[in-house]
């Protein structure tokens, strides 16, 4: 069993590492520097919390200059943060950041592992994440990183030490991996793990600590440092054009969403790793002192390092295709090797050489981006030998299919062969969709029960091609995964992973609706085929006390691809009310429920998720004044559509069109979340909204960081940021000032409304102010001071100047009924019918 999990494990690393990418072309010096790292049999884990922990500089660092084997291990996928490059939060959001860790991976070498932890938002203690988190879960998939990765070495990010002081998720990494260090060579720990794999024993814990923990580089200096090891990660890679701060630049600035681009750093800089446990160093300044890292290391290795190093030290850029008699010898040694671990790492690591070396191309495109089950597919097969070796195409075999397809074909120098085949993908085929997304989860834990899917950053594609080669006599074989490679003619050549979807999807055309009174509301339901030929009917799922007619609407799709659009009208009861509603497609019999969504930015691979399609219906009882909202849009949210469903007519205002003339109309402008830290011209255009304030207008702004600011000034007033957040959702809100009229007009606020609230009450509170801002609400988490700062008003000249830190960008897309009422108050602060209304 063990043996078969290894070389399952081979073939989906094999293909996750080149999914949706175009494939990659070594050319001498990456052929070199691969057989260098082939040369190396050590290895380590970096352990944090979330994507954009990782130190970039140490992970390159480790796999580029070391040229060890090297992993982050990340508890999370990035879940609870913010998106800066588009409205996907929550999971969505996990999917692009895993993707954006893949991209960062592939810059600086390194591998990437996950547990099932979901990142549900900021957290000040360790005792409250593991509240929410499923300890023994957790730590049982970092135990199975450990003995799935076998390093030698393990770096913690974060000092497990520092409870209380920094994000909680922070400091559980740390504490997790120090105790997993322990566990994961225990066999009666997590022993259903040992019918997989086997304990493993790192030999060393270290915390990777910097100046940055004791608050400067001068206190820094006076840290007695007898217990760090300290390397030069500045090195310059000649082979790269780049030094290594170079390269982990590039690979920190992957993570885009979370506002990671940056400059690329040169020059000479120190990274520090502090001893915590295991083995003892003696010389302090080799991690793997003591540890064989060569060929030695595996019994039957010598021959394979004696062959392998003449190849290193004999490497000819210029035909590396000479080396290729050598490099079969030392694959089929290493076929031979009894240590399983690390006949499945080199293995895999040499073929990638031999194909390098010869100049292999082998490439599987389907005639499609994506088909449903039983549907008929084209592959178009590209096999090219670009050297002189001989090579011999014995066979392929398409996974879909029992019996490979004999072709016992030379391969010809340069000369290429294309061949088509028609496969038909299987009915029980599972859809292309993140494995952790499966099943519902926690607001802690993804639910996976697969013990082998675990960790694994991406669902391992189905439909592939094994090519099946004889080179120079040894047969060895490559697996390719399915692509779509396609042009644009204003991009070029392009690649997208070939998608196993649906017969059919239905999405609604938002996730939550208002209703404001008990009047009737038309809701669009789209429906798409995953096929051609689809008819049956779409009806809703909706909840009591509810209406909806008509009950069921027929739907007909001639093209795969193409879309249907009904609409069904609904009808609130006349109290308030809240439940959800699924729009439900029957095709002969079965009912389909998902809806298929589509995630594209240039710097990640093309994403298709599958999640349950469904939307809040919410009969609320609001008040609102005012009609025209400006809004001026900063890291995206879904602040105006969630206006929009009010009732409100939103203008989306650009940055280039904030002038006197266009702000006057509107009877309120809200800036959004993050505005001030990533719009330039907004130091520019500051002064026009205040002067908006100050002839009369109404300005509110939503949370902004307290770094990076665009903006001298955030407020007419002085105003201080800080990093004051309250992340228990469920925190008791105190009102301060009852009778003020945001708190009254024109609805009435009162701590009802407070209730519901998810992942925070809010982030990023000033702290500080002047005396002409009122606080209105308090809050606080367990055994912290009152924070004051969620919500300020000051009358400015004629108008009203609101900054807001509450998460109203996280409460509109869940249907938070209070949250809308709040908002609406804040939205009509300025309107003179309400002549109560002064700060």
């Amino acid at each position: 069993m063990y043996q078969f999990r290894l070389c399952l494990l081979l073939f989906i690393s094999s293909i996750v590492s080149l999914q949706a990418q175009q494939q990659k072309k070594y050319n001498s010096s990456e052929i070199y520097e691969a057989v260098q790292k082939l040369n190396v049999l050590g290895s380590v884990l970096y352990i944090a919390a979330h994507p954009d922990d990782e130190n970039t500089r140490l992970i390159s660092y480790m796999s580029n200059e070391v040229k060890a084997r090297t992993a982050y291990l990340s508890l999370t996928r990035g879940d609870g943060g913010q998106n800066l490059i588009g409205p996907e939060i929550r999971e969505l959001l996990g999917v692009i950041r895993t993707q954006e860790l893949l991209a960062a991976r592939r810059i600086d070498g390194g591998e990437q592992r996950f547990t099932r932890a979901n990142d549900f938002g900021y957290s000040k203690h360790p005792d409250e994440t593991l509240e929410i988190w499923n300890k023994d879960e957790v730590l049982s998939d970092v135990v199975w990183a450990i003995r799935e990765f076998k390093p030698d070495v393990i770096i913690n990010r974060f000092d497990h030490r520092r409870a209380g002081q920094t994000h909680g998720h922070h400091t559980t990494s740390a504490l997790l991996s120090l105790e997993a260090f322990d566990l994961a060579n225990d066999a009666t720990k997590y022993s259903n793990q040992l019918e997989l794999t086997e304990t493993w024993q790192p030999k060393r814990l270290f915390y990777n600590t910097s100046w940055w923990r004791y608050g400067s580089q001068e206190e820094f200096d006076k840290v007695d440092k007898t217990n760090m090891l300290n390397f030069d990660i500045g090195v310059y890679y000649p082979s790269k054009g780049m030094s290594n701060n170079e390269v982990a630049s590039l690979a920190s600035s992957q993570h885009l969403c979370q506002g990671f681009g940056r400059l690329s750093l040169r020059g000479s800089q120190q990274e520090y790793i502090e001893f915590l446990k295991g083995q003892p160093l003696d010389k302090k300044d080799n991690i793997f002192e003591g540890i064989d890292t060569s060929w030695n290391r595996v019994k039957g290795g010598k021959p394979i390092e004696e062959i392998l190093k003449s190849v290193e030290n004999n490497f000819n850029f210029k035909n590396p295709a000479s080396h290729l008699p050598e490099l079969l010898e030392a694959y089929k040694l290493i076929q031979k090797l009894d240590n399983k671990h690390w006949k499945t790492v080199k293995t895999k690591e040499i073929k990638t050489i031999i194909e390098a070396c010869t100049g292999l191309y082998l490439e599987v495109s389907a005639n499609t981006p994506n088909a449903a089950p039983n549907s008929e597919v084209i592959l178009n097969m590209e096999v090219l030998n670009r050297s002189s070796a001989k090579i011999d195409l014995t066979s392929y075999q398409l996974s879909t299919l029992n019996k490979g397809i004999s072709k016992n074909m030379a391969l010809a120098s340069n000369q290429k062969l294309n061949f088509k085949e028609s496969i038909t993908i299987p009915a029980n085929s599972n859809y292309t969709t993140p494995y952790w997304l499966n099943k519902k989860s926690t607001l802690g834990m993804y639910n996976v029960e697969n013990q082998e899917l675990i960790g694994l950053p991406e669902t391992p594609r189905t439909v592939f091609v094994d090519f099946n080669l004889m080179i120079a006599g040894t047969p060895i074989s490559f697996t390719k995964p399915v692509i779509y490679r396609y042009s644009k003619p204003e991009k070029g050549e392009l690649y997208r992973p070939f998608e196993i979807v649906p017969i059919v999807s239905a999405s609604l055309s938002d996730k939550v609706y208002i209703f404001e009174n008990d009047q009737q509301k038309e809701i669009e339901v789209t429906v798409k085929a995953g096929k051609d030929i689809i008819e049956g009917y779409v009806q809703l799922a909706y909840p009591n006390g509810w209406e909806v007619f008509p009950q069921k609407q027929k739907i007909e799709i001639v093209n795969k691809g193409d879309i249907q659009k009904v609409v069904f009208t609904v009808i609130p009861p006349k109290n308030q009310s809240e439940g959800l509603i699924t729009p439900m497609v029957n095709i002969d019999g079965e009912f389909y429920t998902d809806e298929l969504i589509e995630i594209d930015y240039a710097h990640i691979p093309f994403q298709t998720v599958l999640i349950p399609s469904e939307s809040k219906v919410v009969r609320l009882n609001i008040e609102k004044r005012g009609n025209n909202i400006g809004y001026i849009e900063g890291a995206g949210d879904v602040v105006p559509e969630s206006l929009r469903q009010i009732g409100y007519n939103v203008t989306i205002i650009k940055p280039e069109q904030i002038s006197p003339e266009n702000l006057t109309n509107f009877d309120a402008i809200v800036v959004g979340i993050r505005a001030y830290n990533i719009v330039d011209e907004l130091k520019f255009k500051q002064k026009f909204l205040l002067d908006y304030v100050k002839e009369g207008g109404n300005l509110i702004i939503q949370y902004n960081t307290n770094r990076r600011l665009k903006v001298d000034n955030i407020a007419p007033y002085n105003l201080k940021l800080s990093r004051d957040r309250v992340t228990d959702e469920n925190a008791e809100v105190r009102i301060l000032e009852p009778n003020h009229p945001i708190l009254n007009y024109p609805n009435k606020i009162t701590k009802e409304d407070f209730k519901g609230w998810v992942q925070e009450r809010g982030l990023y509170f000033p702290n500080e102010w002047s005396k002409e801002f009122t606080p209105l609400l308090a809050s606080n988490d367990k055994g912290e001071t009152s924070k004051e700062g969620a919500l300020l008003v000051a009358s400015y000249g004629k108008g009203n100047y609101i900054y807001t830190g509450l998460s109203f960008f996280r409460e509109f897309p869940a249907g938070v009924l209070g949250s809308y009422r709040l908002f609406a108050n804040l939205l009509s602060a300025k309107k003179t019918d309400n002549p109560s209304f002064k700060n």
